[in-house]
């Protein structure tokens, strides 16, 4: 067994990232005993299960053996995950004052949980619209048991998997090879389902870089403009993704936040997506941010 101690930027609370979100309940993530688990297809064609747990510095990682390329490939993709390298000073330094976000710096808010591809998370990012969480989750689970590669029996069976299902998240590879029809109706993703297979394709083809889009250099304007491009991502959608690659810019509006903000501020009554944007304006480039971790007294 392989342990990898990887540390974060200060303030860092491994809780406060698992937690920021429902994607620890999406397959293949899997949270049990204070251990993030999560299986993963390496460049190599290896599929290796990751458990990780907080360390004094950051998170540590265990794993099955690896080579020092695959090693490096780990590294990189659970930086990615938690955002070990980003800095929320500002933000910090900006919520200070502001009561429902007081407990920001202390529990070291402003990391969200991240899958090591934008692709996985432009995924299920299309599984959240206009459905209950639900069935995101029974979603996630079926296209990773469909389209996902399996741990080898050996590691299935180790002591080292928490998992019922050892299967990675799908390439695009995997998906392209299908087709909408089968998708639809194998994996009961309903509309969804061209959408899915036309960026898979356009991956896999060679067409479209999605994952460069995670260190661009776009203005966040263009960005969303770029995610818009995505089908099956709008208007909500390009937010939530934005959030993911680190731009706080925009809130992501859906029933959740509309419920949240009618009754913290509105007495319940319906709202539009305007009062939203209204009651975080004074936010900036932190709009995202202090929506998602502002201290809702609704927890209906």
């Amino acid at each position: 067994m392989l342990k990898i101690a990887l540390p974060a930027r200060r303030p860092f609370n491994f809780p406060s990232v698992v937690n920021s979100h429902g994607w620890r309940q999406l397959a293949p993530f899997h949270f049990e005993n204070d251990v993030l688990s999560y299986v993963d297809h390496l460049s190599t064609k290896r599929v290796v299960e990751y458990r990780i747990t907080a360390a004094s510095a950051g998170v540590q990682v265990e794993t099955e053996k690896l080579n020092k390329s695959e090693q490096r490939e780990v590294t990189d993709k659970i930086t990615w995950m938690f955002g070990l390298d980003m800095d929320f000073t500002n933000f910090h330094a900006a919520s200070r004052l502001e009561p429902k976000l007081a407990r920001a710096k202390k529990q070291a808010l402003g990391r969200v949980l991240r899958s090591p591809t934008l692709f996985e998370d432009v995924v299920k990012t299309i599984f959240t619209t206009n459905t209950l969480w639900a069935v995101t989750k029974n979603m996630s689970r079926k296209l990773v048991d469909e389209f996902g590669i399996a741990l080898s029996e050996k590691n299935a069976r180790s002591p080292l998997s928490a998992l019922e299902n050892n299967k990675s998240f799908p390439t695009p590879e995997a998906i392209a090879a299908s087709t909408p029809d089968f998708i639809k109706e194998k994996i009961r993703v309903g509309y969804r389902a061209p959408a899915i297979y036309d960026l898979a394709f356009r991956i896999a083809s060679g067409k479209y870089d999605l994952e460069a889009l995670k260190t661009s250099s776009l203005p966040t304007l263009e960005l969303r403009k770029e995610l818009m491009t995505i089908k099956g991502v709008g208007p909500y959608a390009p937010a939530n993704l934005l959030m993911i690659l680190g731009r706080h810019d925009f809130i992501p509006i859906d029933s959740y936040a509309l419920k949240m903000v009618s009754h913290e501020w509105y007495k319940g009554k319906p709202i539009t997506a305007r009062e939203v944007e209204r009651r975080f304006e004074k936010w900036g480039a932190y709009k995202g941010l202090a929506f998602w971790f502002w201290d809702w007294k609704y927890n209906g």
